[in-house]
């Protein structure tokens, strides 16, 4: 079982950053692989990055390329999403989200966190 735990979301103007961390426990944390979901109201929640289990692969969405970095040290069970020249389409509930023995998150999801908050005012 493992638990994730999310935090660093809050209210930005457009042209912001923030920094989102997932913190996950247990002692398998380089098994996983690890994403970043959100889900705006109405909308289909999508993947809008991910990394593969040692770090060295990464997966952007269109929407976010250029724009967002994911990171994980492996040390510290801590999955990041760097997130700079925010917009207001960027307003959503993130999430963290793990799949074990996978390399991306896109197609299976063991594991979700609860959440958090990203509001980008115009």
């Amino acid at each position: 079982q493992v638990q994730l735990v999310e935090s660093g979301g809050g209210l930005v103007q457009a042209g912001g950053s923030l920094r989102l961390s997932c913190a996950a426990s247990g002692r398998t944390f380089s098994s996983y692989a690890m994403g970043w979901f959100r889900q705006a109201p109405g909308k289909q929640r999508e993947c809008v990055a991910d990394i593969n289990r040692s770090g060295g692969s990464t997966y952007y969405a269109n929407s976010v390329k250029g724009r967002f970095i994911i990171s994980r040290d492996n040390a510290k069970n801590t999955v990041y999403l760097q997130m700079s020249s925010l917009k207001p389409e960027d307003t959503s509930v993130y999430y963290c989200a793990a799949a074990r023995g996978w390399d991306t998150t896109r197609f299976v999801q063991d594991y979700w966190g609860q959440g958090t908050q990203v509001t980008v005012s115009s």
